[in-house]
């Protein structure tokens, strides 16, 4: 039986409508959402961080050979990504401490962000950076949130 971290990540899946290329699981421990997520959308490049060098070890471990490179784990922290400026359309984190800015910094504006957990006022904290929350749900005793980076305005000519 899988944890309730990725049930409720499994049933927010259910709520993103569009179909990303990039994902990012922030957190990823022995990467079982990296891997879920990827099952979840075939067509993406999922990626996922951890703090923790031998959660990262065992992670790639379970990967085995990718010629396609479609999954990969990086160390590196939360508060200071390891990925370029607007590199992903979802970014999924289950649990650790929310930095808004770095949030917002690598995920595409128009972007998912799901939140696995209870936190508190993360509409008050995640608001003042663009995101907009979607959806919210429970499952199996965990929470979760869905919330959209708002896109940016465009330019009129």
């Amino acid at each position: 039986m899988p944890p309730p971290r990725l049930t409720a990540l499994a049933a927010a899946v259910l709520h993103v409508r569009d179909l990303p290329e990039r994902i990012l699981e922030i957190g990823c421990d022995a990467g079982d959402g990296v891997l879920f997520l990827a099952r979840e959308f075939p067509g993406a490049r999922v990626r996922g961080v951890d703090p923790s060098a031998e959660s990262i070890h065992a992670a790639v471990a379970r990967v085995g050979l990718d010629p396609e490179g479609r999954v990969a784990f990086k160390q590196g922290k939360a508060r200071r990504l390891p990925y370029p400026d607007e590199h992903f359309d979802l970014v999924a984190q289950a649990g650790g401490r929310l930095h808004p800015g770095e949030l917002a910094r690598v995920l595409r504006p128009g972007g998912r962000l799901i939140l696995v957990g209870r936190r508190r006022w993360p509409e008050w904290r995640l608001g003042g950076r663009g995101f907009e929350p979607l959806d919210a749900g429970e499952a199996e005793g965990e929470r979760f949130q869905i919330f959209r980076l708002a896109p940016t305005p465009s330019v009129a000519d």
